[in-house]
């Protein structure tokens, strides 16, 4: 069962994702705060696997209360789509970025990326978001040559694609999604798909 956390100031928005978690199998509130400062002594108190934090808090923000945090994963949860509070996030070291418009089954998923310690950020500021650091050097040349599936799975990761979209696009089930995201993983040396995709602008695979 893997604990959380959630702070969010506006208490509709915390009841409802208190709701939206405990309906998982596999997840479970443990605390619930209204504010960074809150969100800070819960996490120290009751040690969750992770921790869903709004951005925007009075006081001591989502952001602040990242670092104060560490090394409990957090994800990042909020309704402004701005780059600046996306590069906050990550430099502070949140394990995801979502909107609040992002679903129930993406949230999931970034709750279980983060205790397993890998990242997910919303597709809809991927693409945007890996466009800004699209140039950091030589790319990694991956161990074996890609498959011609594997390329395409490369591109549509890159486009901010789900799995279940993904499986959509290329005619596959999203159980052949995962294996091929996994072999890249594996081919390129990457902890998850946010770095697949940055692989792919960095080698000119994808474009901003």
């Amino acid at each position: 069962m893997i604990r959380v956390v959630l702070a969010d100031d506006q208490e509709i928005i915390r009841t409802g994702l208190g709701m939206i978690l405990d309906a998982q199998p596999d997840i479970s509130v443990v605390g619930m705060a209204a504010d960074g400062a809150e969100a800070v002594e819960l996490t120290r108190r009751l040690r969750p696997d992770v921790c869903l934090f709004d951005i925007r808090m009075p006081g001591v923000d989502g952001i602040e209360a990242t670092r104060l945090v560490d090394p409990v994963p957090v994800v990042v949860i909020t309704t402004f789509d701005l780059d600046e509070h996306v590069h906050a996030a990550l430099r502070a070291g949140a394990k995801g970025f979502l909107l609040k418009n992002s679903g129930t089954e993406l949230l999931g998923q970034a709750i279980r990326a983060a205790a397993a310690g890998d990242a997910l950020i919303a597709p809809t500021v991927t693409v945007r978001l890996l466009g800004a650091f699209a140039d950091r050097g030589r790319p990694v040349q991956p161990v074996d040559p890609l498959t011609e599936r594997e390329e395409e799975v490369v591109r549509t990761v890159a486009s901010g694609r789900t799995n279940t979209e993904i499986a959509a696009d290329l005619h596959i089930s999203v159980s052949t999604v995962k294996t091929h995201i996994a072999s890249l993983m594996a081919k390129l040396g990457v902890r998850n798909r946010v770095e697949i995709a940055m692989w792919a602008y960095e080698t000119g695979r994808a474009r901003p």
